[in-house]
């Protein structure tokens, strides 16, 4: 799928067309008769001609499973990984040939990363990094002292990095990121394994930061569906290294609105039986156990209110209860679901 929009008012902020991505695998695999020998080069694909472009002051979302190719995305926008085919601009310069400029303009933070020395404090840490990014010391040291405040680090300023707890730490390479202002943010993940207070902190602060200066740009990935329901202008779902769909959340989710949308929660159900077809008219169906309770929490995707019905008796004749049924509006999350066939967090097979 292209996700370029039809017109351009301005140059991109991001500008992928045709990009492509595959790894060389020589990893040794197992025979049928229990041996082992190498297996020659394999070509894995991790992007596929994707094609993607972000405008000026957007906050742009990529949802996909494990795997799908998120992160190699990131990583050949951020010029980290270079293409194997395909073009792309990032704060209007070639991220091949001008890298240098595009590594000046943007910054890029990911859930759960270290950076720095642990031996350092908070604000050792952030100097260092500003004098990385060519940043007068005065001001620098000025604008550290007002995040640090902004983010709840003030009290922890000198403490030591690897004494921070790691919601700090996050905060701590949150604010990392801004120090050189970027035109283009690139967010993997950010709040990652973060409480909820913290992870409001962030979200909050990236409205906020992108509302003080329009033009500013955000590309966000996240395993969240609210959080990228409650911050993304438009959302992006990759699998495979394909983008599947591209539009606003409320233009995905009417993707799914001439649907059923179900939830059952079903005691005694020992294992989700194989669709294999025998459902007609539920086009796509999840199953999320909770081995703790006990029950199991079911999405289904159905043509109409009438195809549940075999779902259910089926369910019965197994031994399970059926708990709770209710038929709800379709969320992002049903959206990805009728799109990828399968949740966030299983993995895309690629």
């Amino acid at each position: 799928m292209n996700a370029i929009p039809d017109g351009r008012a301005r140059e991109a902020a991001v500008l992928a067309q045709g990009v492509s991505r595959w790894f060389t695998d020589t990893r040794r695999q197992r025979h049928q008769d229990g041996s082992d020998a190498p297996a020659g080069p394999r070509r894995v694909v991790a992007l596929d001609r994707v094609s993607l472009e972000v405008q000026p002051g957007e906050l742009f979302g990529l949802l996909g499973p494990n795997g799908a190719g998120k992160s190699t995305l990131i990583k050949i926008l951020s010029t980290l990984l270079l293409p194997s085919e395909g073009t792309v601009r990032v704060a209007g310069y070639d991220v091949v040939r001008q890298a240098h400029q595009v590594r000046r303009r943007i910054n890029m933070v990911s859930g759960g990363e270290t950076v720095g020395y642990g031996i350092l404090t908070v604000r050792e840490t952030l100097w260092m990094f500003s004098q990385f990014y060519g940043l007068a010391n005065g001001p620098a040291l000025k604008m550290i002292d007002e995040y640090l405040e902004t983010f709840g680090l003030a009290d922890n300023a000198h403490t030591r990095v690897n004494k921070l707890s790691t919601g700090m730490r996050q905060k701590m390479n949150f604010i990392r990121g801004l120090l050189n202002d970027p035109d283009v943010l690139f967010l993997d993940e950010p709040t990652l394994g973060l409480d909820v207070q913290t992870a409001r902190i962030i979200r909050d602060f990236i409205r906020d930061w992108m509302r003080r200066r329009p033009g500013r740009t955000v590309l966000l990935t996240t395993h969240y569906m609210a959080e990228a329901e409650e911050l993304c202008d438009r959302i992006a779902i990759i699998d495979r290294g394909r983008i599947l769909a591209c539009d606003t959340p409320d233009g995905l989710k009417r993707r799914v609105q001439s649907h059923s949308v179900f939830r059952i929660e079903a005691a005694r159900l020992d294992a989700p039986p194989e669709a294999d077809g025998r459902w007609p008219g539920i086009e796509r169906i999840s199953w999320e156990p909770h081995p703790a309770t006990g029950r199991t929490r079911i999405t289904v995707i159905a043509a109409d209110d009438a195809a549940v019905t075999p779902l259910l008796a089926d369910l019965r004749e197994r031994g399970a209860d059926i708990i709770h049924l209710s038929k709800v509006e379709p969320t992002l999350e049903d959206v990805f679901l009728q799109v990828v066939g399968r949740g966030l967090g299983e993995h895309s097979g690629a």
